[in-house]
């Protein structure tokens, strides 16, 4: 058997060029090099493992990138990358300055539309092949191909049912692995399965949304998926091809771990192992003290509800899950259902902790303001993963939050500078806020090692005195605090932790703008409309003239690398802070 097939092709092209029956030896090079970076750079493994066959079937049969092919949950896509001339530095992969760890427009002709959140391939898609017919391009193909339990999210059947009434040349492939990051939940989980196994006797839903459907088959037969993708290039209007793979094919333990080989970080390619780390005390992760505070609570609590969409392990809810399962509740990737559910929860007396990324509460927007906010029902939001998050880059940053939650009335907004602040405001606002509250904290570790102290009480708009000086006075929120710390060692100037972003500690600010001639406000969340525009306005409102200056994220979507990293890249790095301070 030939050698080597994957150091010729640097495109699609040279890959169409190969006889088929050599495509099964292509397959195993490109699980091996997948394999052989993400174990020494790190990334997502276990999706694009499981597509690998797909992946090469997709672009042997079709003509990208003038065939236009969306992949849906981006992270399955780095096979699909090395195909198409990015293998000579795929090492980069989610480095600083290299490539995205997702699709993206600007990188490659091949990525034909960018993604890193769930469900949005078919609407993507069919928008493309809407385009097409309206040109007069019926020949060209546009395939969506869907998986990791995305198919369950809201906008997806949204798509497939606006496609089902079109002419659309529309191939839709679904990725059926039964797992997202964590397993795949619901009743359309259920519905699939039955399917594979050939026990389900209602009608096919896809075929009832005007799909010409297929399937399904075995995703890893090559010479299965040609067959059929070959066939489904003659049909015309909407297809749905059903595929059956297994997330982290090729590799042992990814296969039969598929949660922690999603993401696994550093590895051995050769066994697989994941090395065990020394163990040293470290403080704990912000999500652990979430979901470990939630389970303490809920114990003492019976209205406690927790709630995430498709993320129990990544928010650690999970803990609750196993402790309290009829209390916890994974939707599915739903990020609109989860508030709503939430809030109707709410309204029966329940104390619903909804927790959901920063990133992908934005999904569920209208549903914070016209079904929480606007009935002002105690719903507490946690935002994991708020301010930069590191590799996954600019769509994962939590960076907007401040901004958009600001301007809506009834809503408390809190960021806890460490662990211990993280689990008073969860024990304060289950003690029967009125009103509904959003706590954010970042990505990673706290600085405590003795999180797990007594709860005290969190009295609502008042900020912390850290540091007293003179002239110049700075306001941090949420972990910034420590960067500001570090910063201003050895420095004669004040240091507020303000806590709350709505209520503002009014009395306090009072106070900071009569007795200092210049404020910073430091913040890891956009400086348009965010925490540093809450202090302008209440200064503008009193008619304050104080020098301010604002710190926090530019008006620019930030890209991949490491935390610190773009903190440095951006000014709010301590040595960086310390410097803008000293100049002033």
């Amino acid at each position: 058997m030939q050698k080597n097939l994957l150091n010729q092709i640097d495109s699609p092209k040279d890959l169409r060029l190969l006889k088929q029956k050599d495509l099964p030896q292509l397959a195993k090079e490109l699980r091996e090099f997948i394999i052989n970076i993400v174990a020494t750079k790190e990334g997502h493994l276990g999706a694009s493992l499981g597509v690998v066959e797909l992946t090469i079937a997709l672009h042997y049969v079709f003509n990208t990138p003038e065939d236009q092919l969306v992949w849906d949950v981006g992270h399955q896509a780095y096979g699909h990358k090395i195909l198409t001339a990015r293998k000579n530095n795929f090492e980069t992969n989610r480095q600083l300055g290299g490539l995205s760890g997702f699709p993206k427009r600007d990188e490659s002709i091949f990525d034909t539309f960018g993604v890193g959140h769930a469900s949005t391939s078919i609407s993507a898609a069919l928008g493309m092949a809407i385009a097409s017919r309206l040109k007069g391009d019926l020949e060209k193909q546009h395939i969506a191909v869907i998986g990791d339990a995305s198919i369950a999210g809201g906008m997806a059947f949204e798509g497939l049912n606006h496609a089902g009434v079109t002419k659309a040349n529309l191939l839709v492939i679904l990725n059926d692995n039964a797992i997202g990051i964590d397993p795949s939940v619901g009743a359309l989980k259920l519905y699939l399965t039955n399917v594979k196994k050939g026990t389900q006797k209602q009608d096919n839903i896809f075929e009832a949304l005007n799909f010409d459907y297929s399937g399904p088959i075995d995703g890893h037969d090559l010479d299965a998926v040609i067959a059929e993708l070959q066939r489904l290039k003659t049909v015309q209007g909407p297809k749905f091809l059903h595929i059956i793979t297994t997330k982290g094919k090729g590799l042992k333990q990814a296969e039969k771990d598929q949660v922690k080989y999603h993401a696994p970080g550093k590895f051995n390619a050769q066994t697989g192992d994941i090395p065990v780390k020394a163990t040293t005390i470290q403080p704990p992760k912000y999500q652990d003290v979430f979901g470990h505070t939630i389970v303490e609570l809920a114990k003492e609590n019976k209205n406690i509800v927790g709630i995430t969409p498709a993320m129990p392990t990544g928010s650690s809810l999970k803990f609750m899950m196993d402790s309290l399962p009829d209390r916890a509740f994974d939707v599915g990737i739903a990020e609109q259902h989860a508030v709503t559910l939430a809030a109707g929860m709410a309204t029966q007396g329940l104390i619903p902790f909804c927790n959901i990324y920063s990133t992908f509460l934005q999904r569920a927007y209208d549903q914070i303001i016209h079904d929480v906010a606007l009935q002002n029902l105690p719903v507490i939001f946690c935002l994991d993963r708020a301010g930069l998050v590191g590799e996954d880059g600019a769509t994962h940053h939590g960076v907007y939050d401040l901004s958009y939650l600001r301007c809506i009335p009834n809503l408390i907004i809190f960021a806890p500078r460490n662990e211990v602040e993280l689990r008073n405001i969860m024990y304060t606002a289950q003690l029967g806020l009125k009103q509904p509250i959003a706590i954010r904290y970042p990505r990673g570790r706290g600085v405590i090692i003795d999180w797990k102290q007594g709860f005290t009480k969190i009295n609502i708009a008042e900020a912390v005195i850290l540091q007293e000086g003179e002239n110049i006075a700075v306001l941090s929120i949420g972990t910034m605090a420590k960067n500001v710390s570090e910063a201003i060692t050895n420095l004669n100037v004040s240091h507020y932790d303000m806590r709350f972003v709505k209520p503002l500690d009014e009395t306090l600010l009072h106070r900071i703008c009569k007795t200092h001639h210049t404020i910073i406000t430091v913040e890891d969340n956009s400086v348009r409309g965010g925490f540093g525009s809450a202090i302008l306005e209440f200064m503008a409102e009193h008619k304050y003239t104080n020098t301010i200056k604002l710190l926090g994220i530019p008006d620019t979507f930030i890209e991949h690398g490491k935390v610190t990293q773009l903190q440095q890249s951006i000014g709010l790095d301590p040595e960086s802070l310390k410097v803008f301070i000293e100049n002033i």
